[in-house]
Order: C-alpha cells, then structure tokens, then sequence
C-alpha cells in the first residue's frame, strides 16, 4: 500500500493524455489550463514526478438551440448535452477522488469550457477539504477466493468496475458480476448460489434477521425521453409522472405537459411508454415514487408491478435502448444509463417546488437531508430540501450470515475496501458517495460477518 498522502502534501499532478476523442481532448486541455492558472497543483509532464495522476474522459453532443433572452431574436446559444469524467489516482492506482461533470443550463463558454469549469471546481473544493487522500484499507490482506455476485443492473456500471479495481488492489481473482435484476439476485442468494447478491429494494417490514444489508452508494432513477425536434429541458412532476404511466396523460401536447414547460414547441404524438420487464429494484423505486403522487399507484409499486400500459425491456440498459431507438417515448433508467446512451432526461419537481436535475450534487443532498444510518432501509425518495433531486435510492450488499469460515476473508476484506477506496470512484460514474458518517458505522457493522 502506498503511504498516506494528506491534501497539502499532494503538490503535483500528472495528466494522462485524453483519449482520441475531440471531446476528451478538449476538456483535458480546459482543465490543465484552470489547475495552472489557478495554482492549486502544479502540472508535471514526467509521471514519476507527480504526486498523483489524473484521468479525464468526455463525450460530447449537440442537441439544438435556445435563446436565453426572449427579448432578442439574435441570441440564439447553441445547446449540447455530454459529460465528462474525471479520476485523480496515485501513480500505484489507488483511488483519491473522482466526479462526474453534466453540464450546465446557460453555457456561453462552450461544451468543453463549461465541463472542465465543474470538473475544477469540485477538485478544488475536495483539495481544500482534506477529502483527498488514500484510504486506509486491508487491500491487500490475504483472501481466500474469488466471490460471485449477481443482482441489479442499477449499479452495475459501478460494481464491474469496482471489481476490476478490487482485483488489481488485492492481487486476488477478479470477483465474476451477473447483472439479472434484483429480484432474481435476491432469489440466487436464497438458494445459496452466490456470495453476495445486489439490490435496489430497501429492506422489508419483516426483514430476514440472517440477512446483512449494507448501502453501497445513492444513484437515481431519472425520467428518460426521446422528443424529436425538442431540444430543451422537460419539466415533469410526479403526478404527470404517474398519469403518463397509469395512461392518464398519453400525448406530449397535453394540457398539464405544456403548463409546465412553457416555451417548448410539444408535439401532439402519442407517448410510448416503455417499463421494465424483469423483476427489478429500479421499477421498486419509480413505482414507489409514482405511488407518492396518487394513491392509484399504492396497489402497483413493487419490483414487477402489474403494468397498466407501455412496453416492457429487461435491464436498465434494454429500458434506454428502447427509448433511444422510439421516438416520442418515455423511460426511466439510473442517471449513469442515461448518460451513457446519449439520452435527455427531465427535471422533476421536489417537495419544496424545485424542479431539480439528477447530478451528484441533487443525489448527495438527498441522502444528507436524512442522516440514515445502516440497515435502517430508509427512503430517500422526495427527501426535504430546496436542492436535492426526489427520486435518490441507496443500492446494496445483502449477504447470509453466519458467513462460511473459508469465505469470511473475502467478503469481510472486499466490503471494507468498498467501503474506503471504491467510495473514491463511484462519483465518476454518476454515483454518488455514501454520507461518511454512514460509512464508518458500516465499517464498524463489519464484524457481524464472523
């Protein structure tokens, strides 16, 4: 393990050339110029130099138009949507800090300047902070094999790669991920066919007292749709929401869909619904939420609910390859699947009358507005607060207890990591970090597994 860096003794940093991509080329560039000019770190051009090493990747697109003052025929902005992602490291690969940038509503520095503005921005804030330091793990205490973990696709991006990370780090066999939908993860671990299973489903009213839950990050279900010729934000709130997906509202020109989206040219198609197929822990969280807006939905919510309409896909990826290749339809996918596949997705109105965008920002004040604490299976949806975005979720770890004696190594040294180091890298896929508090008291939970 490398020595224990502080924020203050990190001087120097090495940026790894971007990858091929226009993109990824020009926020890097936008970035090492804000870190120069503004003196936080300085810039090396030898790795072995640097205290620590940063990975940029950007990717993006142009999506139209819009005029941000109506008075003027003339101030027409070009509008694009992406992202870009960073990961700061040290030179042996240990995790530091990480973030995922979306961009901003008014732009007028352009795509790569407005990215890399956020990407600094969060950098020098977690500098400051001290946040930015290895963490102290048993990375590489002996373990006795390789783990098999299946469960939801929800958190999947993350997970593989965390594994990835994991087996590097610990110089153990990497741990294989079925990403098959909670419902059935939950059911392989039942049947003692997989080590840990993975779920977005919160615990029940009677939970299984063998059963060990740990939250691993908070992400969000965001409302995905392809509007051809709509190039601007969509305002949704839960009760349209839930009207689109009971049937209610079923064209975009609607009377309700165009109260709260002013300005935007609507067309009169009909809306494709398009819902999960499988047993899912997103679909626990969406129809949750959609039972929040009107007491219809109560009956519905769960992990495969009884569809009142629409068109079902298995997985969070199937949900948005529908939707990217249905015109005039409607989804809901984690943020990450959103992102990933190039797809728009709406703002919703939160309790305090906010429509709020999914980012790490939205989700992590969701889970501070909370104070959870571990296996308490407490929602975060439409948590209190101005800022913070109303459908936010944990995902977790279920494990058996007693742990078998020649797997307790494994499971015990894999979570205590995923608890330090991967909470550093999660945020660069749009996860965002467990509350510390949280995490520590979970680290302390770890010796239930004996």
């Amino acid at each position: 393990m490398c020595p224990a860096q502080t924020s203050s003794s990190i001087k120097t940093v090495f940026v790894e050339p971007a990858d091929a991509s226009g993109s990824s080329q020009a926020v890097d560039q936008q970035l090492v110029h804000r870190i120069e000019k503004s003196g936080a770190l300085h810039v090396v051009r030898d790795k072995a130099n640097a205290d620590a090493v940063l990975k940029v990747a950007a990717v993006i697109w142009p999506s139209g138009s819009f005029n941000p003052n109506p008075r003027s025929t003339t101030s027409v902005v070009s509008d694009y949507r992406g992202y870009a992602s960073a990961d700061l490291e040290t030179r042996a690969d240990q995790p530091l800090w990480s973030y995922l940038a979306t961009p901003s509503r008014f732009h007028l520095g352009g795509a790569a300047d407005d990215l890399a503005s956020v990407l600094f921005d969060n950098l020098r804030v977690a500098l400051k902070s001290g946040a930015i330091h290895p963490a102290e793990t048993a990375a590489n205490s002996p373990a006795a094999g390789a783990l098999h973990v299946a469960g939801a696709t929800f958190p999947a991006p993350l997970y593989r790669r965390w594994f990835e990370s994991w087996a590097e780090a610990s110089n153990t066999p990497p741990i294989a991920y079925d990403a098959v939908g909670s419902s059935a993860g939950l059911e392989l671990l039942a049947a003692g066919k997989i080590d840990l299973a993975a779920s977005d489903i919160p615990a029940s009213t009677a939970p299984d007292p063998s059963l060990l839950r740990f939250p691993t990050v908070i992400g969000g279900v965001v409302p995905i749709f392809n509007l051809p010729g709509v190039s601007r934000d969509l305002h949704l709130t839960p009760q349209l929401l839930a009207d689109i997906y009971s049937g209610n509202v079923h064209t975009w020109s609607d009377p309700e869909i165009r109260r709260w989206n002013p300005g935007v040219r609507l067309p009169g198609a009909e809306i494709h619904v398009i819902h999960r197929s499988d047993g899912s822990g997103t679909s626990f969280v969406w129809t949750s939420f959609l039972a929040t807006a009107t007491p219809a939905w109560k009956p519905l919510a769960g992990a495969m609910p009884q569809w009142p309409i629409g068109t079902g896909a298995s997985g969070n990826d199937g949900v948005a390859a529908t939707v990217q290749s249905t015109p005039y339809s409607i989804g809901y996918v984690e943020l990450t699947y959103a992102i990933q596949h190039h797809l728009s997705y709406a703002a919703v109105r939160n309790p305090a009358g906010q429509f709020i965008r999914a980012d790490l920002a939205s989700l992590t004040a969701a889970a501070e507005s909370l104070h959870p604490t571990p296996g308490s299976g407490m929602s975060l949806l439409n948590a209190p607060g101005v800022n913070t975005y109303p459908i936010a979720t944990f995902t977790y770890f279920l494990v058996h207890t007693p742990v078998a004696a020649s797997e307790q190594g494994s499971v015990t040294n894999f979570l205590r990591w995923m608890l330090t180091s991967g909470q550093k890298q999660c945020a660069a896929l749009g996860y965002a970090p467990l509350p510390k508090a949280l995490a520590e008291e979970e680290l302390s939970g770890l010796q239930q597994l004996k």
